[in-house]
Parts: C-alpha cells; sequence; structure tokens
C-alpha cells in the first residue's frame, strides 16, 4: 500500500500532467506527427499515464512500461480494461536482468536507475533538496525483448531519469521516431544517446522545453547541429525532450 509520501507524490503528479488546460491536445498534435491509428508506441516511463492517453486519443496500440509499483497499480486501475494499451511493469536496460531502483517517494517522476545521475543532478539546485530515500530491485526488459513481444513501435517515448543511454543500448537497429529526455546539469547522457542514434542509422533532430509540447527548431536538424544545442544550453533552462525520425 501507498504509504503518505507517496500519496503525496502521485497526487503532486497527478495535478503536474493532468490538471494544465490544453495540454492534452498540445500533446495529441505533436505526437500525431509520429502516430496513427492503429500504430504501436512504446512509452517507457509512463509514469501517471497521461502519455497513454494522448496516444489513445490518435488510435495507437500503447504498451506502457513502469516499474514503480503504485504507479502501475494507478496504470492498471484507469487503463488495464483498455484492450489497446499494454502494461508492463518492468524497467527498461541495455540487457534483461534486475536492475536496482532508486526511488523518491514524494518526487516519483525523478525515481531512477542511475545513482550517476543523482550525482550529476545534484549540481542544480532544484535537485539539491530531493531525497532518494528508498531501493528496490525489479526487472529489467531490452528494446529488443519488447519489440520480439510487441512488434516494431513506430514511435518510441524514453523518459527514465538519466537511464536513457542504457535504454537505446538495448536496441540493435534503428526505429522509425522516438524521443528521450535531456536536463543540461546532465547533458552528457543525452550526448551519448545522440552518438548510439547515430550509430544505428541517419535521423535529423528536433526539441522542446519540458512539457511545452512545441518543437523549438523550425526546420529539423542534423546530429551535430543538436550537440551544439545542448551544450550551448545553460544549466537554470530546465529539462525537455529531444525528438528524432529516421531520415527516407
Amino acid at each position: 500500500m501507498p504509504n503518505l509520501k507517496e500519496y503525496y507524490g502521485v497526487t503532486r503528479s497527478l495535478i503536474m500532467y493532468y490538471g494544465i488546460p490544453f495540454r492534452r491536445k498540445k500533446m495529441v498534435d505533436l505526437y500525431g506527427a509520429f502516430v496513427s491509428s492503429g500504430g504501436t508506441v512504446f512509452d517507457c516511463g509512463s509514469h501517471v499515464g497521461n502519455r497513454i492517453r494522448a496516444f489513445r486519443d490518435l488510435g495507437a496500440q500503447v504498451i506502457g512500461i513502469e516499474p514503480q509499483d503504485h504507479l502501475m497499480k494507478l496504470l492498471q486501475r484507469w487503463y488495464g480494461n483498455d484492450p489497446h494499451v499494454v502494461l508492463e511493469q518492468c524497467g527498461v536496460g541495455s540487457k534483461p536482468g534486475l536492475g536496482t531502483m532508486l526511488t523518491s517517494s514524494k518526487t516519483p517522476t525523478v525515481t531512477t536507475f542511475s545513482a550517476e545521475w543523482i550525482d550529476l543532478v545534484r549540481k542544480d539546485k532544484r535537485f539539491q533538496n530531493i531525497n532518494w530515500d528508498d531501493t528496490a530491485e525489479v526487472p529489467l526488459k531490452t528494446l529488443d525483448q519488447l519489440i520480439a513481444q510487441h512488434g516494431i513501435p513506430d514511435f518510441c517515448k524514453i523518459d527514465v531519469e538519466g537511464f536513457e543511454y542504457e535504454v537505446l543500448q538495448g536496441l540493435s537497429y534503428p526505429l522509425k521516431a522516438l524521443s528521450f529526455e535531456y536536463i543540461p546539469v546532465a547533458r552528457s547522457e543525452a550526448l551519448r544517446c545522440l552518438d548510439y542514434l547515430d550509430g544505428l542509422g541517419s535521423y535529423s533532430y528536433n526539441w522542446s522545453l519540458v512539457e511545452t509540447m512545441k518543437f523549438q527548431e523550425e526546420d529539423w536538424v542534423c546530429s551535430g547541429r543538436m550537440k551544439t544545442i545542448l551544450n550551448d544550453m545553460p544549466i537554470e533552462q530546465g529539462s525537455g525532450d529531444i525528438y528524432a525520425k529516421l531520415l527516407p
């Protein structure tokens, strides 16, 4: 059963992700560039499921992946009866096995599998009062395994708090489109992701500031330009998402 800190954390997330007017429409408009009715989406790090809702609005089959037990219970309550949503309670990594999940009960959005990432983000004053107060051993699957189970996704959203590079290392061939989170204070993780994608295929890139659901570049850019944009970001700018689409 969730404790009081977990109830606080989940309530905070629900307000943050479901309580802002027009965000749902913006999300559908943005993801509509990648997802069409009948397509498949992987949602790695589903959290409280607001992306699942947007992907379902677009008519997609959604594979929702979330390792936190109390969040998975919420997802099962809301989406478990939808035949077009499959919920996987696990983490995603570079190889199958067990991973140590570092949990923040009051701030579940920053629960992570990466102790290195925690050390990096603590250099940002916004993270200095966050307490990762518990750990849990949870199963990990790779993207290749998930593809073998559920098919190749049209789009893969990766939001796993500093474990994005590990997730991509479990993918052995290019996907048509995907996104992964970045944070300037830990930009090295995002730069490694770009290098890995360059090794898989030829991609163009765009990016959005945290939860704005708006591309920042009028035209999609090459990997080198995306790296320059990342390196030029001030720490105080905050996090966001990088989008990649495979060139024809």
